[in-house]
């Protein structure tokens, strides 16, 4: 089942364009109540009130703390119309901005206080230490790539940021000459916890840091009690990897010519908690169990625009693979689209090339209405670009509730004579 025909460019700028149309809309009912006001004040409002505090974050400093960091400033020109969308953005480099309820669902595990000296590993773009900074005494942010670091403190220069302190290193050995840290935010992913960064947490600190392989990590909490450290699994994660010395001890490469999702069954639950294992970013979604025995995700939605979904990376080699194929088991219940065209339950896939530079993105679906339990099939074409996706389940803004369950994906690889097509045939002088 393919629900897009035309060409991919024409599909990329009709879904980029409906998607500044909508932001468009909301901006002119929220501003017309309000008599004026800035565009990204409004959007930013919006955000913090249905995704921030909407999405389950109540520390009130961290609250008000989003509320006033301009996040738009911190990203590209170019994507700054998505900047009070809650998600993850590449910012160039091969590296992305994170989405603003993982910011503040970190920032508020920290427990952060005005008194602590704060160490971030990996500036990015430098939205989060901006969030960091009205919260504590001093941020000290590493990044070890020259153009984000650079640029990210030239953009807090800017901003009048002057408790947030940035180097360009190698993150995986901290900073010792400032240490101990009353905190430690990383916000990229080894496979292990640096030891170094063990040894520069303070005594009853707090450190969030994603560990594990690449698209199968796990968001950890630990604090420092009498020397050693006490770990709380807090939820599946997705960063980009941790670079430097962190890739020495790198044991895992996912293989990009045989594309595959990690507990398709939902059986696999983190350390008994009712989250399932690889799937991250969960919002509105709850683990049921069937009378046979089968673990299910629901997910289910009261309030139109309002999100219902849970995502999961993988890699796949667009040079290779030219056709991905999704098959799932799902059941319905009063499902009805929210406001906007694209607002109806699907199953996305988001393609990404090395470089995190070019992105597009294609689905399966729609689903409306109640129905029992069928099985669903659906196919779409991988870029030849393509280096990594990330597969996202939803009712996508639509309310009612989506039973799934038993989800795979299998890659098909190029025939000869399709990779004889991409080939452009020089003629011979």
């Amino acid at each position: 089942m393919m629900l897009h025909s035309f060409p991919q460019f024409h599909r990329v700028f009709l879904q980029r364009l409906l998607r500044i149309s909508s932001v468009f809309v909301v901006l002119w009912c929220d501003i017309h109540q309000s008599r004026g006001g800035d565009l990204f004040e409004t959007l930013r409002e919006r955000m913090v009130r249905d995704d921030i505090a909407g999405g389950g974050i109540q520390d009130r400093r961290v609250i008000e703390s989003m509320r006033v960091t301009l996040r738009h400033e911190f990203m590209p020109i170019a994507q700054r119309d998505l900047a009070y969308f809650d998600m993850g953005v590449p910012i160039g480099e091969a590296q992305t901005i994170s989405g603003a309820f993982v910011v503040a669902y970190m920032t508020e595990k920290l427990e952060t206080k005005p008194t602590d000296t704060v160490l971030e590993i990996g500036t990015g773009s430098g939205y989060q230490a901006a969030v960091l900074s009205p919260l504590v005494k001093t941020v000290y942010s590493i990044e070890i790539n020259k153009v984000l670091g650079r640029r990210a403190k030239l953009a807090l220069d800017k901003l009048g940021y002057r408790n947030v302190i940035t180097t360009i290193g190698d993150g995986f050995q901290g900073w010792k000459e400032h240490a101990p840290f009353d905190k430690i935010i990383v916000t990229c992913s080894p496979e292990n916890v640096p030891t170094p960064l063990v040894a520069q947490l303070a005594e009853g600190g707090r450190m969030i840091i994603p560990v594990g392989e690449r698209y199968d990590q796990t968001l950890l909490l630990l604090v420092k009690r009498n020397g050693t450290l006490v770990e709380e699994s807090l939820c599946p994660s997705l960063f980009v990897p941790m670079t430097g010395a962190a890739e020495d001890g790198r044991r895992v490469l996912p293989d990009g010519n045989k594309p595959a999702l990690h507990n398709g069954s939902f059986e696999n639950r983190l350390k008994d908690l009712d989250i399932p294992e690889s799937w991250y970013y969960g919002r509105q979604i709850t683990l049921h169990r069937s009378p046979d025995g089968n673990t299910f995700l629901q997910l289910t939605n009261e309030q139109p625009s309002r999100p219902s979904q849970v995502f999961q990376g993988f890699s796949i080699n667009g040079r290779v693979v030219d056709r991905l194929t999704i098959r799932v088991s799902l059941r319905g219940e009063e499902i009805l689209g929210g406001p906007y065209p694209d607002q109806i339950p699907g199953i996305c896939v988001q393609f990404f090339d090395e470089k995190r530079s070019r992105t597009s993105r294609d689905r399966i679906g729609p689903w409306k209405g109640s129905f029992d339990w069928k099985e669903v099939q659906g196919s779409i074409s991988v870029p030849l670009w393509a280096n990594e996706a990330i597969l996202q389940i939803g009712l996508l803004g639509a309310t009612g509730r989506l039973d799934v369950d038993d989800i795979s994906i299998e890659g098909r690889k190029k025939t000869l004579t399709s990779a004889m097509k991409e080939v452009e045939i020089q003629p011979e002088k």
